[in-house]
């Protein structure tokens, strides 16, 4: 394979596994930064700065100790003892996350398509099943498809908002407030220990595989600049339309005024960033069970959407993003103070 297209595969798989249903309704991006005003602009370039570090750390360490999934990467990290309480604590954070991004879809399929609740969720599963199957050669294949997609989308929302006024783009710029929630200053980093952390069970498997040190610090960095460009494009849209920050699914409220079309190709992204993270977590999970439990690999892909299925219906889509997203993060800081001290091992 060519290497630039491995290093755009690399890329946009880490992107589309950062993504997930809370970034395209925007509501990720409200609770971490649009609600801090024009500062969340920063915040969202230093956020950017930490996954692409941080990504591709993770990357060249699991190339370099060739790290199965992320148990053995953990267990480099922090030892055995303690590596087991973290492979734990990070089995019980994707799990809440791929519960709840089912749940998310299967309310796509009914509440904006009219489609029953549990046929939704059973559609779901079954072709995250098909894709997860395939292996790491399947998360290619979708993400070469919805990554550009989704950053296709957002420039069209981007653009559609700021053509006739750029000055709208320029304005929350001359007037910059401290916040009143000394908590924005923390925002970036936590929601960044959050995606790297959650990321962590795709990106250790994806270094293992491709192995090639270039492909994965290439991958790494536009991985990170597209993660850049799309948070910027969604805050941007956003930050002129504040109206919308106490709505469930802000872009909702910006899509609605582009006609019906453009509202079918919003849940078609919504969707998309669902099966996107559900299928990459699922992937990363069920290689760690196969690998701790000595499972064949379909059985343990099997027992993880059972299980997320079971849960599925145990949060609400709002709960999750205000309250569980930021304690996740803060979880998080601890994990990254820790990959920072850790060196990455010689060949």
């Amino acid at each position: 394979m060519n290497q630039w297209i491995s290093i755009m595969l690399v890329a946009a798989t880490y992107i589309g596994t950062v993504i997930g249903a809370g970034f395209a309704t925007g509501k990720e991006i409200v609770t971490f930064f649009s609600n801090y005003g024009a500062l969340g602009t920063f915040g969202i370039i230093v956020t950017c700065y930490l996954l692409t570090f941080f990504g591709t750390k993770i990357m060249l360490i699991s190339a370099q100790i060739e790290a199965y999934s992320y148990k053995e990467f953990n267990e480099y990290i922090f030892g055995k003892a303690w590596g087991k309480v973290i492979n734990f604590m990070i089995f019980i954070i994707v799990m809440s996350v791929s519960s709840v991004m089912l749940s998310g879809a299967g309310a796509v399929f009914h509440e904006q398509l009219g489609i029953p609740y549990l046929v939704g969720i059973l559609v779901t599963i079954l072709f995250v099943y098909l894709v997860v199957m395939k292996g790491l050669k399947g998360l290619f294949a979708i993400n070469s498809y919805i990554v550009p997609l989704i950053i296709l989308f957002s420039l069209f929302i981007f653009i559609s908002i700021f053509d006739q006024n750029l000055s709208l783009l320029i304005a929350p710029f001359l007037s910059i407030e401290m916040p009143k929630n000394p908590l924005w200053a923390v925002s970036p980093f936590t929601y960044a220990s959050f995606n790297v952390v959650t990321a962590l069970v795709v990106l250790v498997p994806l270094g293992k595989e491709v192995k090639n040190e270039t492909v994965l610090r290439w991958g790494g960095f536009f991985g990170g600049l597209g993660l850049l460009i799309l948070l910027l494009l969604s805050h941007f849209s956003l930050l002129v339309n504040p109206g919308t920050f106490a709505f469930e699914i802000p872009m909702a409220e910006i899509v609605k005024y582009f006609g019906k079309f453009i509202h079918l190709l919003f849940l078609l992204i919504i969707f998309s960033e669902i099966f996107n993270t559900v299928t990459a977590n699922v992937y990363g999970i069920s290689r760690q069970l196969k690998m701790s439990f000595g499972l064949k690999y379909n059985h343990a892909v099997l027992i993880v959407l059972l299980i997320i299925f079971l849960i599925s219906q145990q949060y609400n889509y709002g709960e999750l993003l205000t309250v569980l997203y930021p304690l996740f993060g803060y979880i998080g800081l601890f994990y990254l103070v820790s990959l920072l001290l850790k060196k990455i091992p010689n060949k």
